[in-house]
C-alpha cells in the first residue's frame, strides 16, 4: 500500500472498517459490534503522532463516542446519509490539500468520498462497486481485524 507522508488526516467510515461490518443482536434485542484492539491501538498511535482522525458514519454508534472522548477526536459525524458534503466541510475546515488526507470506506455510501479523495483505501470485504473505484488500495487485513491499524502503520512507517 502506498500512502504519501504528506497525509495529515485520516477520514474514515466506521462500520466495516473499524468493525467487521456485522451487528450482533442478543435475545433482548440489544445491538453490539466487535472492535479489534489492534485498530483501537492504531487510533492511539495515530493521535500520538499528531495525525488527525475523522469518522463519517452512516449509523449512530456509541463506540464512536467512546473513541472520540478517549482520544480527543474532534470530527465525528454520525447518521450521515450523504457523506461527501461532510467530507468537503472537514477538508475546508482544516484547509487540507488533496495529498493531506486519505479516505477509508467499504460500502456504496462511501463511493463518492472515495472518488473525491486522492488517496483511497478499502478493505477486502468491501462491496464490489467500491473495489472497482479507480486507483483504490485494498488492505490485506479485514475490516474490524486490523485494517485500520494497517493503514496507520503504513502511514507512519519510515
Amino acid at each position: 500500500m502506498h500512502i504519501p507522508k504528506t497525509v495529515k488526516m485520516i477520514i474514515s467510515d466506521f462500520d466495516g472498517v473499524m468493525t467487521d461490518g456485522c451487528i450482533y443482536v442478543d435475545e433482548d434485542l440489544k445491538i453490539s459490534r466487535k472492535v479489534c484492539f489492534k485498530d483501537i491501538m492504531g487510533v492511539s498511535i495515530l493521535r500520538k503522532a499528531g495525525i488527525e482522525l475523522a469518522f463519517i458514519s452512516g449509523e449512530k454508534n456509541p463506540i464512536i463516542d467512546l473513541l472520540a472522548e478517549r482520544f480527543k477526536i474532534k470530527e465525528t459525524h454520525q447518521n450521515i446519509r450523504i457523506k461527501l458534503e461532510v467530507l468537503k466541510s472537514i477538508i475546508e475546515k482544516y484547509n487540507l490539500k488533496s495529498e493531506e488526507f486519505l479516505y477509508i470506506g467499504d460500502d456504496i455510501n462511501d463511493i463518492e468520498c472515495l472518488q473525491f479523495a486522492s488517496v483511497r483505501i478499502t478493505v477486502p470485504g468491501a462491496a464490489n462497486a467500491v473495489k472497482k473505484v479507480e486507483n483504490i488500495q485494498i488492505t490485506e487485513q479485514k475490516g474490524g481485524d486490523g485494517a485500520f491499524r494497517e493503514v496507520v502503520d503504513c502511514l507512519l512507517s519510515t
